[in-house]
C-alpha cells in the first residue's frame, strides 16, 4: 500500500534502524523509544489491521512471536522480561498507526507506568540511573 508508513518501510523508501529481519518480518528500534529497548515487529505483508488476519495468514503473527524471542535475545533482555503489545486501529495515546506490529519494550514492568509518564526522563532519555 502507498501510504503506509510501514509498507515503505519493507521497500526500504524510509530509512530504519534493523535489529531482526526475515522473510515475513522486519524488526527495528524505535524512532522514539517509550522505554530503554523498544523495538517495532512488522510483518512485511500489508495487513490493514488485525482483524484482517485470516486463518490463512496467521503465520504471520507467529513470525512476529519468533521475532520477540530473536529479538530478546539479542537485546540481553530475554532473562530479565519485557512486553509485546499489539494495537489495532485508532488507540488513544497513539492515535491511527497502520498494519498489525507488536510494540516490544523491555523494562521493569513495576516502573512501565512512571516511565511513560515522565516527560523529563523519557527526553533526557536518562531513563533510571
Amino acid at each position: 500500500m502507498d501510504d503506509c508508513i510501514f509498507c515503505k518501510i519493507v521497500k526500504g523508501s524510509i530509512p530504519c534502524s534493523k535489529v531482526y529481519e526475515d522473510e515475513n518480518v522486519i524488526a527495528f528500534d524505535d524512532i522514539h523509544p517509550m522505554a530503554p529497548v523498544h523495538v517495532v515487529i512488522i510483518p512485511k505483508e500489508h495487513i490493514a489491521t488485525i482483524l484482517d488476519v485470516s486463518e490463512e495468514r496467521m503465520a504471520v503473527m507467529g513470525a512476529m512471536v519468533s521475532a520477540a524471542r530473536e529479538v530478546a535475545s539479542q537485546k540481553g533482555i530475554d532473562k530479565s522480561g519485557f512486553r509485546v503489545v499489539i494495537n489495532c486501529n485508532k488507540v488513544r495515546r497513539t492515535g491511527y498507526l497502520p498494519s498489525p506490529h507488536a510494540c516490544f519494550r523491555g523494562e521493569d514492568a513495576s516502573r512501565w507506568p512512571w516511565l511513560r509518564l515522565s516527560p523529563a526522563l523519557t527526553k533526557s532519555k536518562g531513563w533510571i540511573s
